[in-house]
């Protein structure tokens, strides 16, 4: 399936040509014409299977087509990462496929400036991606807010779980507006029932995809 096939803004397309993507990855081919329709969507797909462009175009769409808020202290959009290294990809990537629909995209985590990264989140932002150390840091400080945020994404859910941050990423999700007034997105390599649990109490009846580990490509 190729991108110019589905219900894509032209200023979301013009990323994914400067990203060099033409074909959807079957994770892709799966995840994003339900994410567009609204659908919340859990997804078992392993690293290298062009997952993150699997969240991150029907993200941006929803976007575009919902009413424009001034931003203010709420994020329109969370997306939660396990590590540094993958908030940093996952912010990279985002840059690259939305700019050129403008958006402002701030990544929060550990290990560079602390204050800097407080200020930026200060002047307001369309798409915060963060480690979950830092986002209730800054949370708690108040320096935003999550009540006004209408998507999330959850990556890599199974290594949250993993590295013990299942009670920081609950943390999180109690203090967003309920999970029917927003839409979710969680991506994992395993469904395991751990993470099934976490989307059953988490997300709106959410649509459930698999991709085989043979099928990667490059993220």
């Amino acid at each position: 399936m190729r991108f110019e096939e589905l219900h894509i803004p032209e200023k979301v397309l013009e990323g994914i040509r400067a990203a060099g993507f033409t074909e959807c990855t079957p994770v892709q081919a799966q995840a994003i014409p339900l994410a567009l329709r609204g659908k919340d969507i859990a997804a078992q797909a392993q690293t290298g299977t062009g997952k993150t462009a699997a969240f991150l175009i029907p993200l941006f769409s929803r976007m575009l087509a919902a009413p424009q808020m001034k931003r203010g202290p709420s994020p329109r959009a969370l997306i939660i990462a396990p590590t540094r290294e993958l908030a940093i990809q996952i912010d990279a990537e985002a840059k690259l496929l939305g700019g050129p629909a403008g958006f402002r995209i701030i990544p929060v985590f550990g290990g560079i400036d602390y204050h800097k990264q407080r200020e930026e989140l200060a002047k307001g932002v369309d798409i915060l991606v963060g480690t979950p150390g830092r986002l209730i840091d800054y949370l708690k400080q108040k320096v935003y807010s999550l009540r006004n945020t209408r998507f999330l994404v959850i990556d890599e859910a199974d290594r949250l779980f993993d590295m013990g941050f299942i009670s920081d990423l609950r943390f999180l999700l109690r203090r967003m507006s309920p999970y029917n007034k927003r839409q979710s997105m969680l991506f994992s390599a395993t469904l395991s029932h751990r993470v099934l649990e976490l989307c059953y109490e988490h997300m709106n009846l959410p649509e459930k995809i698999t991709v085989s580990p043979e099928k990667i490509t490059v993220e």
